[in-house]
């Protein structure tokens, strides 16, 4: 696009936008926000602007669109929240005295690691902004999100390691100091994953020093210093809220992959992608935003230590045991606001009055809490309460500062509460008086001038004025009058006394309005001064919530404290159930399960009917460890387990679109990282191996798995199958053992029995299943057909041309073994006849009238005459 002849404003535009290329520039231009040339073009489509053009004479006009100041907000989250950045460029002066072109500067660089989330539908989410180096040895990697300051810092062995933090983080942005391959690139970009380059930063900052004095790897140390040099270019204010980093090594918690964590549903649904459906949903009973990200977080790092496990058991049994003591509890944390995210904007300066009386509503709710737990007679709770500092005097700053209903804005005035400050009372009594004296002085020109609807006003533009009607101009005083306005219908005047109440009333306005302004800021920055204070009291109260909310679910839905052991793998899960599937279930229709791995048991080869709930097992077994481990009680009768290093899986058929690989290699992917890293101490769940190629060699594959896992590995493993003949290894695998899923058939129809019953099932019902999925009868007779043939052939197919005989239409026709559909029960009738009885039996009258009924038994006898 030609730049010549370009306007003072746009040569500054130009300038501002070199610096960021990459994101849209928001130039601030009076009471909008403006873009112009490829970002508008772009923009406009994006956002669904109007486009129009600066300079339309000009021979190359410059696309322009805009948005006004007061709306910018929604406008910069819709397009981060699409994975571009956004640079705010404001006025940095009052444009009325600027001299000159108005000084223009960027004041934010809006990314999307560096959203924060204001919807309370996302209050419990996170979003986290990642930041990698590459050193000789390893890649250091750290995490943080803005909204509340907190970082943590590791340290991995490979880019694969690293991806799989990245996922499991849903991080939206990561800063890389490296070079990244195509491959890996393109990995990224379809994760949907900002990518964004390091920033420079010259001599020191107290905010790196701050956040890695901790750490002592030297790899962390460069990923924090990069994030936190990014976090300070790109948000250019206060970052008083920043936490010191948290260490920490992946090996120290439960390890899951990105993939575990989907396939087990641990926060969202893999349907859906919501909330509804995870076991997130099923233990998030937290009554703060703060509460429930600390969930998800313990969730995502289940715990090793049998010490810490059982500190937080102690509290949920308390707090079970405790029933008024938690009710009184619940009741003052719903009262409790975001103190995190409320810290977060205090230390950024973007804080308002009206949360700044949220803050002292939530620090008024501690006390509550605190009187609810020292009635309590359970020591850990009592030992928790000592440990709270419940910052009153905060509390009372701001309630004695602000008014009981303050505006949201802070510029314009009536914020503070009478007293606090002489000055502004001053300026009140001023302004109240002012008024007082215009009322007056109203009252005293009528009488004086004989004007009865006389009256003395304000206009923004013009000031106070007095206004007669037309009608009574003739009675004006010349002598003390000026005209000031003519309107239609009156005439506005203004005397020397007038003139003289009204500087004295607009001074008092403005400089009070300027005053309130000034001692608000005074009191958010006494308040942030206690950041860290509060930053600690958020994470006491959000750990609360947690016990609270596992004390009620498992009270809720009879849930038993689990027992760990570490002096053997030992398995002992009597009357298991599944935490999520049983909610969605009619009260007390679940079918609860053992699961029994015993020293002389490490594998489960569990055999059944699709949809008989083999998968369902599999799951409530890594879900009941995942709860166990991470402090929550477990449905369950009773719970003897150990304490699990990694959870491996592999269910469900899907491609993974991500890394570009197919069903099968998906899944010898997902197989492969368990045969290579899972230990005696790990828990593994395959589902149907080897389905996802031919049949001889999906069976090959599987059964060279269970016996490697059998003989190398070790591990406590589910292992389901339709591969009947791998049953025939609990004969010569010492350690495996054959359970299959109970179904019976009465009167041609598959019941599931839903119960885990041992020895290998004596058939898989494929046709039983399809019958019920609706497929019709004539897929089915065929199905039937062809099965017994197979089956009466066994492995013997012999050549393809005898194996294509067998799915010839002239095969129908040979009727060498007899043929019985799940539901025939009466071998002389005709398939025709069959059929139309099927219909008959499945009819439902109470939907057909009179005239359809007699339409259908029509219909059957001209069929039932075409079959003879």
């Amino acid at each position: 696009m030609a730049q010549t002849n370009l306007t003072p404003m746009m040569e500054q535009y130009h300038e501002i936008k070199k610096q960021y290329p990459d994101a849209f520039l928001f130039y601030r231009v009076g009471d909008f926000y403006e873009l112009f040339e490829d970002d508008a073009v772009k923009g406009a489509q994006i956002l669904e602007l109007t486009l129009t053009h600066r300079s339309n004479k000009a021979e190359n006009p410059v696309p322009m669109a805009g948005v006004p100041h007061v709306a910018v907000q929604s406008y910069v989250d819709t397009l981060v929240e699409k994975g571009y950045k956004v640079a705010l460029c404001e006025q940095l002066e009052d444009p009325k005295k600027a001299k000159g072109m108005v000084k223009r500067g960027i004041i934010q660089l809006v990314t999307p690691g560096t959203l924060m989330n204001d919807k309370p539908s996302e209050a419990k989410e996170s979003n986290y902004l990642t930041s990698v180096v590459t050193t000789k040895s390893c890649f250091g990697l750290a995490y943080s999100d803005l909204s509340t300051g907190e970082i943590y810092a590791t340290h991995l062995k490979s880019f694969a390691a690293v991806s799989n933090e990245l996922l499991s983080l849903r991080t939206r942005e990561v800063v890389f100091n490296g070079h990244l391959s195509d491959k890996d690139s393109d990995f990224l970009h379809k994760a949907n994953i900002t990518v964004s380059e390091p920033v420079e930063l010259t001599g020191k900052h107290a905010e790196i020093s701050f956040a890695e004095q901790n750490l002592t790897n030297s790899a962390e140390k460069a990923a924090v210093k990069q994030l936190v040099g990014y976090l300070l270019q790109t948000q250019r204010r206060s970052l008083a809220h920043l936490q010191v980093a948290k260490s920490y090594e992946v090996n120290q918690y439960l390890q899951m992959s990105h993939t575990v964590r989907d396939n087990l549903e641990l926060t969202a649904s893999a349907k859906t992608g919501k909330k509804m459906g995870s076991l997130f949903w099923v233990l998030d009973k937290t009554h703060t935003a703060m509460g429930g990200r600390l969930l998800k977080q313990w969730l995502a790092r289940p715990l090793l230590s049998v010490e810490q496990l059982n500190k937080r058991q102690e509290m949920v049994q308390a707090l079970i045991d405790e029933y008024f003591t938690r009710e009184n509890i619940n009741d003052a944390l719903k009262g409790v606001y975001d103190l995190e995210r409320l810290t977060g904007r205090i230390a950024f300066g973007n804080v308002n009055a009206r949360e700044l009386l949220q803050l002292a509503h939530s620090l008024n709710a501690v006390p509550t809490i605190l009187t609810a737990i020292q009635k309590a007679d359970n020591k850990n709770l009592q030992n928790f309460a000592r440990q709270i500092d419940p910052l009153k005097g905060i509390a009372k700053l701001i309630t004695d500062t602000i008014v009981d209903q303050p505006p949201v804005l802070t510029t314009e005035g009536g914020l503070i509460k009478d007293g606090i400050d002489s000055q502004l009372d001053r300026y009140r009594d001023a302004m109240n008086n002012g008024k007082k004296w215009l009322t007056e002085m109203e009252q005293d020109e009528r009488a004086k001038t004989g004007i009865e609807n006389l009256k003395v006003g304000y206009n923004k533009v013009f000031g106070y004025y007095i206004q007669v009607t037309n009608s009574n101009k003739g009675k004006v005083p010349s002598d003390r009058y000026t005209r000031k306005q003519t309107l239609t219908n009156a005439e506005r005047y203004i005397t020397p006394e007038l003139k003289e109440h009204e500087n004295l009333i607009l001074e008092a306005q403005t400089k009070s309005t300027d005053l309130e302004y000034d001692l608000f800021v005074k009191l958010r920055e006494e308040v942030k001064k206690y950041i860290p204070a509060l930053q600690k009291l958020a994470g006491q109260v959000a750990e609360l919530d947690v016990f609270c909310s596992f004390a009620q679910v498992a009270e809720d839905n009879n849930y038993c404290r689990p027992q760990f052991h570490t002096d053997n793998q030992d398995v002992k899960v009597i009357m298991g159930r599944h935490p999520v599937v049983e909610q969605v279930m009619k009260a007390g229709s679940f079918i609860p399960n053992d699961v029994k791995l015993t020293e002389n048991t490490d594998i489960f080869l569990i055999t059944g009917p699709n949809m008989s709930g083999k998968s369902t097992y599999m799951r409530q077994m890594a879900l009941i460890a995942v709860m166990a481990q991470i402090g929550s009680f477990v449905p369950a009768d009773s719970a003897d387990l150990p304490i699990f290093d990694q959870i491996f899986t592999r269910i469900g058929a899907a491609d993974d679109l991500i890394s570009g690989q197919s069903t099968f290699m998906v899944e010898m992917t997902e197989a492969n990282d368990a045969l290579q890293h899972a230990t005696k101490r790990s828990l593994v769940l395959f589902d149907e191996i080897g389905r996802g190629t031919a049949t001889y060699d999906g069976m090959a594959l599987a059964g060279a798995i269970v016996q490697y896992l059998h003989d190398e590995v070790g591990a406590k493993v589910l292992f389901a199958t339709h591969f009947h003949e791998l049953t025939a290894m609990e004969q010569t695998l010492s350690h495996l053992k054959n359970i299959h899923v109970g179904a019976t058939e009465e009167n041609g129809k598959l019941i599931f029995l839903h119960k885990i019953l041992p020895g290998p099932a004596d058939q898989s019902y494929g046709i039983h299943v399809a019958q019920l999925a609706g497929l019709p009868r004539k897929v089915l007779r065929k199905a039937t057909k062809l099965l017994n043939r197979l089956e009466a052939q066994g492995s013997n197919l012999g050549p393809a041309s005898t194996q294509l005989d067998l799915f010839s239409s002239a095969s129908e026709t040979e009727e060498a073994v007899p043929v019985e559909t799940p539901s025939d029960s009466k071998d002389e009738l005709t398939d025709k006849e069959k059929d139309i009885l099927d219909e008959i039996s499945n009819l439902y009258l109470a939907d057909q009238t009179p005239l359809q009924v007699m339409q259908l038994v029509e219909n059957w006898q001209e069929d039932l005459k075409d079959e003879n």
